[in-house]
């Protein structure tokens, strides 16, 4: 019998952003280079040599080891509160590795989509994703352009990541063209940020169009209703870090509130460095869709671009 999933949080992660499969990744590219007819065989080689190897985080792992760590609160009788389905391109046979680890590690993932080579992508509706957490490209503008669900290209795991205080989750979250659509940023884009600030301050209450994460966004605040804690003392932590300053800032306060949501703090920084604030904040992901914001946060925290949609007008130089 199926379990009606409508409340639960589902993450998809691929196994590349779960784990650092950068070695084995540039052996198969390197071989395939060589010889394109042999290089699945020399990668399959080299995976079944190294089945029983450890593998080191992947960006993907923090936010999903505390996520899952949230199941612990699933209410009797209930579906749970927390899924994962990692998803790779690599046969079961060649991905023996990757359930090693996750074995290891005692992760609570029983759900798998090894595709052998094809596109992960058209499976995200069929495992219900609301997350996907990929390293590729390709696939994550195949996401976003279908308003499949909110997706993110992950950025290399940081090299500075100090600790998260324990039994919490922490996502902190871009603004515009990420929790928001892209029609503000346009409009700062193309007409400065004089006509950005009169044109926020003018509509102000009037909600800002959804973005690709705002879905997500509100299937956070389900979760959050699902746990055995009132929202302010909820060991879900949301942060909106943004750019927007005063007078633009009362659109964004205006809209959660539109949208029912519950944040727990909201940063405007007028132009100030995120990084700092994102090293205060501690998240276990940082999504944005600018490299100008991630090159720097990344290095301190699990980081994530969200690509805009291929029409959108950001995408024009």
């Amino acid at each position: 019998m199926a379990l009606d999933l409508s409340d639960t949080l589902v993450i998809g992660v691929t196994a590349t952003a779960l784990f650092d499969l950068s070695e084995a990744d540039s052996v198969f590219r390197s071989k395939y280079a060589e010889n394109k007819d042999t290089a699945i065989q020399h990668y399959r080689e080299y995976m079944l040599d190294r089945e029983n190897d450890p593998l080191t985080d992947g960006t993907g792992m923090p936010l999903v080891k505390a996520l899952l760590d949230l199941n612990r609160y699933q209410p009797v009788g209930e579906p749970p509160l927390i899924e994962v389905v990692v998803m790779s391109r690599n046969s079961p046979e060649t991905g023996v590795r990757v359930f090693n680890n996750i074995r290891d590690r005692k992760m609570s993932i029983s759900r798998h989509a090894f595709t052998g080579g094809e596109s992960v992508v058209d499976y995200l509706d069929a495992y219900d994703v609301d997350l996907f957490l990929t390293t590729n490209i390709s696939d994550a503008q195949k996401v976003i352009d279908g308003k499949t669900c909110a997706a993110a290209i992950v950025k290399n795991p940081p090299i500075d990541f100090g600790d998260i205080p324990e039994g919490q989750v922490r996502i902190a979250f871009d603004g515009d063209a990420v929790l928001f659509d892209d029609s503000s940023e346009i409009v700062y884009k193309a007409e400065g940020l004089g006509s950005f600030h009169a044109n926020e301050d003018k509509n102000q209450d009037i909600p800002i169009p959804e973005g690709p994460y705002a879905t997500l966004l509100k299937k956070l605040s389900r979760l959050q209703d699902r746990l055995p804690f009132s929202v302010e003392f909820s060991p879900v932590r949301i942060a909106i870090v943004t750019a927007r300053n005063s007078p633009a800032e009362m659109r964004v306060i205006k809209t959660l509130r539109h949208w029912g949501v519950y944040v727990d703090e909201v940063f405007f920084l007028g132009g100030l460095e995120k990084s700092k604030v994102l090293r205060a904040f501690r998240p276990h992901i940082f999504f944005d869709d600018q490299d100008l914001h991630l090159e720097a946060a990344s290095k301190y925290v699990p980081s994530g671009k969200v690509p805009y949609t291929s029409d959108s007008p950001l995408n024009k130089k």
